[in-house]
């Protein structure tokens, strides 16, 4: 077995979360400073409803805009700051987005009703009637309004993920009707050639990320390395791991703790997509994955047979010793959630502590794999065992297998109600925030 050790953690690193989380904000707040000059220079309409209108049509522009590179998959980004967040984020400026459009709508409504005395419906059907790009515009607000419904949590339960993905998509159909629209009556973007460069430059560095990460770099990776099944390897019951092989691999930027997206083409699974973590440290000529059967996707792999192409997009997320702060660490894995656990511990340096919650002995997989990794690197490891409650894992009994844990980075994954006990146990022991290492599956569309 091929041991990769992580680098050793300099004492006063600068946090590449921290970075890449004040750039990000850093670069919307220079483009909204910008927007705000052209739009000055560009002149204010004699009805302040219309210029609240402009304002909130332009701020509308950015977000959505900014959107597109939250879910652009951009290595750097993501390996810095993880997918789960940067969903969170395009989530949240999602609903932004859609009130500042509503706003627009609203506000220039409105403001023309009022000069022109008519009523505002009638005025909004005149003005998609009448001015070139409005009802383009009107069609793609349409198109947000359905696509912010399907995003709130109630809806996102009960839809499949595939059904979720689809409608997701016509976020590009909104944007390119959008931008046509402003392409045709926006004032700020016609009101001088740099202005008109600017949102040119915006919208092409948008979709570019877009096209790049989620097009052009799955592409040419997977051309590039050729991945295909080597071996299938039942590790329990409702277990299976499964061997990748394929060309170059030492050349994937793929690290301990990341997961791919996985399509296996088959004639009856090429179309499914499946987040799985590897549950084994790159080694520069196989990657491994391992899954629960939890599912028709993840069911279905202890079919594949050896030969099989894969199809994977990745690697995605920041759970990666990357982000260490502390020369030792506390892992702590939930079931199935071992995978990317037992994968750090190949990689990571200095004395860990491993902690692994299961239901009985039995459903502890790939333990033999972690006891076996644990006495070649000196590390501890803990097998909890027992049911929910009570809470095994509590502040008391946490403090007592790893009495100095707020001395330590502290990697976390599990189901998500095993997750949300163990961080709120971690906040009652005072483990500090940048210490805690975590990422859930949230992927967007």
């Amino acid at each position: 077995m091929t041991t990769v050790q992580s680098p050793p953690v300099p004492p006063t690193a600068i946090r590449p979360k921290v970075v890449a989380r004040t750039g990000l904000y850093a670069v919307l707040a220079a483009n909204a400073a910008v927007v705000t000059l052209f739009a000055v220079q560009a002149g204010f309409a004699s009805n302040a409803l219309v210029v609240i209108g402009r304002f909130a049509g332009l701020y509308s522009a950015l977000l959505m805009a900014f959107q597109l590179l939250l879910v652009a998959r951009l290595p750097w980004l993501d390996r810095r700051i993880g997918m789960d967040r940067l969903t969170n984020w395009h989530r949240w400026t999602g609903f932004s987005l859609l009130w500042t459009l509503v706003g627009h709508v609203v506000f220039i409504t409105f403001g023309y009703a009022e000069s022109s005395s008519m009523n505002p419906v009638s005025q909004l059907v005149d003005l998609a009637e009448t001015v070139e790009g409005v009802l383009r515009a009107a069609v793609a607000m349409v198109l947000i309004l359905v696509i912010g419904g399907v995003s709130g949590r109630w809806a996102r339960r009960r839809l499949a993920y595939e059904t979720w993905h689809f409608i997701h998509l016509y976020t590009y159909v909104a944007v390119v009707l959008a931008f046509t629209h402003q392409v045709a009556v926006g004032t700020t973007f016609t009101a001088s050639s740099a202005a008109t460069a600017y949102w040119y430059a915006v919208w092409g560095v948008a979709l570019g990320s877009v096209l790049l990460g989620r097009v052009l770099l799955p592409l040419w990776r997977n051309w590039r390395h050729q991945l295909r099944v080597e071996a299938v390897v039942p590790e329990a019951d409702n277990v299976v791991s499964v061997y990748i092989t394929g060309r170059d691999l030492d050349r994937l930027p793929a690290r301990a703790g990341q997961f791919f997206l996985w399509r296996f083409l088959t004639k009856d699974r090429w179309w499914q997509a499946n987040p799985f973590s590897l549950s084994a440290a790159p080694d520069g000529t196989r990657l491994r994955l391992t899954a629960k059967a939890a599912g028709d996707g993840s069911a279905g792999l202890r079919h594949l047979k050896p030969g099989t192409r894969v199809f994977a997009e990745g690697p995605y997320g920041a759970f990666t010793a990357m982000h260490r702060t502390r020369p030792e660490a506390l892992l702590i894995a939930g079931g199935v959630g071992v995978t990317p656990i037992r994968a750090l511990l190949e990689e990571i340096d200095g004395h860990a502590v491993v902690i692994y919650r299961v239901a009985g002995e039995r459903d502890a997989v790939l333990y033999d794999e972690l006891h076996e990794l644990a006495l070649a690197k000196g590390a501890e490891l803990h097998l909890v065992t027992g049911p929910p409650v009570p809470d095994r894992l509590a502040p008391g009994e946490l403090a007592a297998l790893v009495p100095d844990i707020a001395e330590r980075d502290v990697f976390l994954c599990g189901p998500p109600p095993m997750m949300n006990a163990v961080l709120g146990t971690l906040r009652e022991l005072d483990v500090p925030k940048p210490q805690i290492h975590f990422e859930r599956f949230s992927l967007a569309g």
